[in-house]
């Protein structure tokens, strides 16, 4: 049997190695967080590229040649009066996007000269406006009328995450805090009844800007393709895109960052394909799918995102979330860092795949697949998820884990590399109504040739189940897996409610062919730990 090391290395928000580790080992600086050393055992696992480095936004985008539209143009006016199939190129410098531009079918948006759209506007009349404990500063008449709240926040005490107008200085973001007496250095306070924005650092010399159109770009025709742009600083309800994709469109090499809620959303977008970007640090969610048959998520770098405080645990916040699409796949993207679940597919996806990613360091699951059907889940590598600490986290299976299957059916999980993940592999079988195949089941879960690390705390794979959802005997297999543990003593196996050694476990019927295998913990010279089999 041969045995391949596979690296992954992730400084700060940045991967900096995944992949085979060279003879010299890579050697992090003091401080960088090592989230996995993962081991396979003659799997052919595709991830992204093995050379730590991950290649997308504006820098792939090719040539461009049409129509241009400078930085002082009204970009939204000049695609509107354009025809079908028109191609433009954006300058170099920042766009500043006062309306939300609707390409018409064919039509191409691109750049090839670092060209930004930005949906900020700039805060220039300050006034001193010390409160007795501290400075701050105060601007008027910026605000729209107050709204209403949607979505579900993190600090559900204040909920202050849903407000859209998110404010930078100098490019940073800063904190958005629920009172005026709260305002400090790094922070804002936005009060829409008195229509004042109240800062906490000096304005002076700095420049200080606010996030106000709601959207990018949206569907005006099919077949639109985006490429080369930077797309940053707009407001974008919860839920909503700041690129929102239609039928056919191609959304590549852009770069898409620091919106209030979803970087890109695919809505109603059969066949659309979005590859290549680098979606980072937006509010809520770095990409959104609905209603949308046979769409592709390839190649993506999704990481860094809800910085506006949205319900890490179990709302649409995070890394990749899908719903009510059936086919087409989400393989190859970088899924990382992200203050929420990696990669989601949940109410009613069907026959979704979910292949070659690689899933690192999220606050939640890494992927949870929740009320669908026919899903494939493979050959991805899923490390150091599922140790947030905030609202309804916990460490139970109940929780979930590096992989999470919830009341779904005919799933196959297989070929996976799950490794120091809060749990490993959950099935999850809950009481969770009917819906457009009838009653809510957990049926026919297949969990094969999946190598999974389980080596602290309370780690573990198996299943839960609610009263009112009892599992059926042959509805859940687990085998042909290899389970890497601390200890072939340790309870690392749970079956509703039951823990169990590993041998123990195989009486249960579960991974009665699996390998179970005591890891040893390396440190190389260079600082590369490893977790080597016996």
């Amino acid at each position: 049997m041969k045995t391949a090391f596979l690296a992954v290395v992730v400084v700060g928000t940045g991967l900096v190695a995944v992949g085979p580790l060279p003879a010299n080992g890579v050697s992090p600086d003091v401080g960088d967080q090592v989230v996995g050393l993962l081991t396979g055992d003659d799997h052919a696992v595709a991830t992204p590229p093995n050379d730590g480095t991950f290649r997308t936004g504006p820098a792939l985008a090719p040539a461009c040649d049409g129509v241009p539209i400078g930085t002082t143009d009204d970009a939204a006016a000049i695609v509107d009066q354009a025809p079908a199939g028109t191609t433009f190129c954006f300058s170099a410098g920042l766009h500043r996007i006062r309306a939300t531009i609707h390409p018409k079918a064919g039509q191409v948006l691109a750049s090839d000269d670092g060209a930004v759209l930005t949906g900020s506007v700039r805060l220039n009349r300050w006034a001193p406006s010390a409160t007795a404990s501290r400075a701050a500063w105060v601007t008027t008449g910026v605000l729209p009328p107050a709204y209403a709240q949607t979505g579900q926040c993190e600090d559900d005490k204040a909920n202050i995450c849903y407000l859209r107008e998110q404010v930078f200085r100098d490019g940073r973001h800063l904190t958005r805090v629920a009172s005026r007496d709260k305002v400090a250095p790094g922070t804002f306070y936005a009060d829409y009844t008195g229509n004042a924005v109240y800062l906490g650092d000096n304005p002076a010399g700095h420049a200080i800007e606010m996030s106000s159109t709601p959207a990018a770009i949206e569907p005006g025709g099919n077949n639109v393709v985006v490429r080369g742009l930077t797309i940053e600083h707009f407001a974008t309800p919860p839920q909503s895109g700041a690129v929102v994709l239609g039928l056919g469109w191609h959304v590549y090499a852009n770069d898409i960052g620091w919106n209030h809620a979803v970087g890109a959303m695919l809505v109603n977008a059969d066949s659309a394909v979005l590859e290549r970007n680098r979606i980072h640090d937006n509010g809520q969610l770095g990409v959104g799918q609905y209603s949308t048959l046979k769409g592709t998520i390839a190649a993506n770098e999704v990481s860094g995102n809800n910085t506006d405080g949205f319900w890490i645990a179990d709302w649409e916040s995070g890394g990749i979330k899908t719903t009510w699409s059936s086919g087409g796949s989400v393989v190859g993207n970088l899924i990382a860092d992200n203050l929420g679940i990696g990669l989601w597919s949940d109410a009613y996806d069907d026959s979704r795949t979910f292949a070659s990613n690689l899933i690192a360091g999220n606050a939640a699951d890494g992927i949870r697949y929740e009320i669908g059907r026919n899903g494939v889940i493979a050959n991805n590598t899923v490390s150091g998820n599922g140790f947030g600490t905030g609202r309804g986290s916990g460490t139970s299976l109940w929780d979930g884990g590096g992989i999470n299957v919830n009341t779904s059916s005919n799933v196959q999980v297989r070929d996976n590399v799950v490794a120091n993940n809060v749990n490993g592999i959950a099935i999850q079988s809950r009481t969770r109504g009917s819906g457009p195949w009838g009653q809510n089941l957990l049926r026919d879960i297949v969990v094969s040739g999946n190598q999974v690390t389980m080596r602290g705390g309370t780690a573990a794979t198996g299943m839960v189940q609610n009263s009112g959802a009892a599992i059926p005997a042959g509805a859940v297999t687990l085998d042909d897996n290899v389970y890497i543990l601390d200890s072939l003593t340790a309870d690392r196996f749970q079956k509703t409610g039951q823990w169990y050694t590993a041998k123990q476990w195989q009486t249960t019927g579960q991974d009665t062919s699996s390998t179970f295998t005591l890891g040893t913990a390396v440190l190389n010279a260079t600082g590369i730990l490893t977790i080597v089999p016996s």
